[in-house]
């Protein structure tokens, strides 16, 4: 055997050893999970809006799907006005690009869901008194939001860019988003 020959065949197996593990490790990180079959039932942490006749708005965040929650969370609002027995969630979702809709959802649903089998966190809970007026505001901001049809993981716009779009839109909102909100600082 040459020495071309040798490097030629080392190259080829190092090449099929780093895919082998690049591959283990893709499916290890969503610890054998398929999104398709992953939970998206309610954590229990949102108050029940039949029980609750006060107004709720919420910040949520999830570990994002498969490697990106190594570093990554998934942000979303939810909120129920006064007197109201539903919520609604206000949330960008990328794939939806890829079938032709918007990002952006704004739905009655379910407001903690877990995130494709992550269970979510509050970031933000504002209850009761004059948090009618602040759903109002968080609603017109998602409204308005300008990347309604666009979604990029990094550096965004992304779900993380559109909850900070609120934030910053709703300063009285008095959100801070963590480090792990990966495109929150595309607003800036």
């Amino acid at each position: 055997m040459t020495y071309a020959l040798y490097l030629v065949i080392m190259k080829y197996i190092k090449y099929l050893a780093i895919m082998t593990l690049t591959g283990l490790l893709l499916v290890n990180c969503s610890g054998g999970k398929d999104w398709r079959s992953a939970s998206r039932e309610s954590a229990g942490i949102a108050p029940d809006p039949a029980e609750t006749h006060e107004a709720v708005l919420q910040v949520y965040g999830a570990r994002a799907w498969g490697w990106r929650g190594w570093f990554a969370i998934h942000t979303w609002i939810a909120a129920k006005r006064t007197g109201e027995t539903s919520y609604t969630v206000y949330d960008v979702v990328g794939w939806r690009e890829n079938r032709g809709l918007p990002v952006l959802r704004i739905t009655r649903d379910v407001p903690d869901r877990y995130w494709f089998g992550e269970k979510p966190r509050i970031l933000s809970d504002r209850r009761g008194k004059g948090v009618d007026k602040l759903i109002d505001a968080v609603d017109q901001a998602a409204r308005a939001y300008p990347w309604k049809t666009t979604y990029k993981v990094f550096p965004g716009p992304n779900s993380n860019t559109f909850t900070a779009w609120i934030g910053k839109q709703v300063p009285a909102l008095e959100l801070q988003l963590p480090f792990s909100a990966i495109g929150s600082g595309y607003v800036n």
